[in-house]
């Protein structure tokens, strides 16, 4: 929905309140016409149900602002008198409507100074649970998000079972774009699968302006750009999604907005130079293993696979397959007297892979031998033509919502001739360190700004389901920074130290007061 129409809508809201209230603010003391004005309007009714002036700023953060909808309906009745359990109920069914019933037809009076404490212990669950739901869902949507690693595309650094905490500050956090949607929920509501959000109220795209540039080699989760599924479970094809709702992954931002992207034996080349990344993140390929003999005489352990059970891996003509091996580790397997011979298992250079972006016949890419690529940047003009117009048709037609055609040898944008472009947002280049077992952007392109998420900052847990007992948790990686360089610092023990000194203070304190 585009600015237009949300202005139409929002104008007929505050028209729709105004009818219903008018009499209301009269009988509170409040001018009428006051309840047509917008944003004085909340601003004095904040007034009228005796609560904080700030609050009205809740009623323009997105999803959290419906939660707010339904507790003014809920306290207008209130500050009228109208307490029961009935009244409550029909303030909710009616969609706030009940206030038209108190305005036009019931004599109401005004409870001036009224005790918004609650008065039973049901009432104070259901105040305490709404503070906290839509705290949490500030927090969520605008501070930081709890996230899983769900595969190994970033192993070694991300291991599959970490928890992190995902900033939204840094990059600038997005304002949802689903207006009306469950908070703290993704695309599909726990146990009843249902989907969790309505996408015929679809905001326009907007982010709070952000302190940080994202850099070469930065983890970023991000809403993976070609996602259709129709919930956590099912794919269609056909379905839309609202950005915010597809699928979170994470990857390595290898390449950024500006940059000539290249891929060589596997390895990227960042305008023309090859990528380096800090000691902390290790590549991975694929490797063909050739033994002396048929097996390996000694029980023999190499990244989880046990090389003496031909049936662990995959085996070709005597020749096993590993995945997922760092230098590291082929440093180490390759000294194995049984060890033969050790080769890479690169996909030939010039050899198309119809998997691998742009999906063009007229481009003989692969996972090892990619590109070059320009990645788009806000404001950068490019010549475009029959040639390159698959690797940026995507950007034109679905990311930046223009009309394309192509009539001959000629391209025509929004109906016009073009044969140069303008893009109109950043654009990012994310893949996996597990080169040969990672769904990244050789499969599906570019990552529009507007589909970023966050940073990942912090790991808070790290389980390991293959472990036993209280090996289940990875404690050496507990409480430990996603970013920088050399071994992870735990903060785990002064955490466990600020935990007993802040329980501790606050028995003390319990206990000087009950004294």
């Amino acid at each position: 929905m585009s600015y237009q129409y949300w202005l139409i809508v929002f104008i007929a809201v505050q028209i729709i309140h105004g009818l219903g209230t008018w009499k209301l603010y009269s009988i509170a003391g409040e001018k009428s016409w006051s309840a047509f004005v917008p944003v004085y309007n909340a601003i004095v009714l904040m007034r009228i149900i005796n609560r904080e002036w700030w609050l009205v700023f809740l009623l323009f953060l997105p999803v959290i602002n419906i939660i707010m909808f339904v507790v003014i309906w809920v306290e207008i009745a209130r500050s009228f008198g109208k307490n029961s359990y009935l009244d409550t109920f029909l303030s909710i069914i009616s969609l706030g409507f009940y206030t038209y019933y108190l305005n036009y037809i019931e004599d109401v009076k005004y409870v001036k100074d009224r005790n918004i404490n609650p008065k039973s212990t049901s009432g104070e669950w259901t105040s305490s649970l709404i503070f906290a739901i839509i705290a949490a869902t500030i927090v969520h949507n605008y501070v930081m998000q709890p996230y899983t690693i769900p595969t190994s595309s970033l192993e070694k650094s991300l291991l599959v079972g970490d928890f992190l905490f995902v900033s939204k500050f840094h990059y600038g956090a997005r304002v949802p774009m689903t207006a009306i949607a469950a908070p703290m929920v993704h695309d599909t509501i726990p146990i009843i699968k249902a989907k969790s959000y309505l996408e015929y109220f679809e905001l326009p795209y907007l982010r709070i302006p952000g302190f940080q540039k994202i850099k070469n080699n930065d983890i970023v989760v991000f809403n993976w750009p070609v996602d259709t599924m129709l919930n956590m479970y099912y794919t269609d094809k056909y379905h839309y999604k609202p950005i915010d709702k597809k699928t979170n992954y994470v990857k390595r931002c290898v390449g950024i907005a500006g940059d000539t992207l290249e891929i060589k034996d596997g390895y990227v080349y960042i305008n023309g130079e090859k990528n380096k990344l800090n000691d902390r993140a290790e590549l991975q390929f694929s490797y063909l293993v050739q033994p002396k003999n048929r097996t390996f005489s000694k029980k023999v352990m190499v990244n989880n696979y046990d090389v003496t059970d031909p049936f662990g891996i995959i085996n070709r003509e005597n020749t096993y397959k590993f995945i997922a091996m760092s230098d590291k580790t082929i440093n180490k397997f390759k000294n194995h007297p049984n060890v033969g011979s050790i080769e890479k298992d690169l996909a030939i250079n010039g050899q198309r892979d119809s998997n691998i972006f742009p999906h063009n016949e007229n481009y003989n890419w692969n996972n090892d031998f990619f590109g070059p690529i320009y990645i788009p940047k806000s404001g950068a003009k490019i010549k475009i033509n029959k040639e390159n117009l698959p690797v940026y048709k995507r950007v034109i037609e679905v990311y930046e919502k223009n009309t394309l055609s192509v009539v001959g040898e000629n391209i025509f944008i929004n109906e016009e001739l073009s044969t140069d472009y303008t893009f109109k947002q950043d654009y990012y280049w994310l893949m996996g360190d597990n080169r040969h077992n990672s769904q990244d952007s050789r499969a599906w392109g570019f990552v529009p700004f507007d589909h970023v998420v966050g940073k990942p900052v912090f790991k808070w847990l790290s389980w390991n389901t293959n472990g036993k007992g209280i090996n289940k948790i990875r404690w050496d990686r507990m409480f430990t920074t996603v970013h920088g360089a050399g071994n992870p610092t735990s903060y785990f023990v002064p955490f466990l130290i600020f935990l007993g000194i802040y329980f501790g203070v606050k028995k003390w304190k319990q206990y000087k007061k009950e004294d």
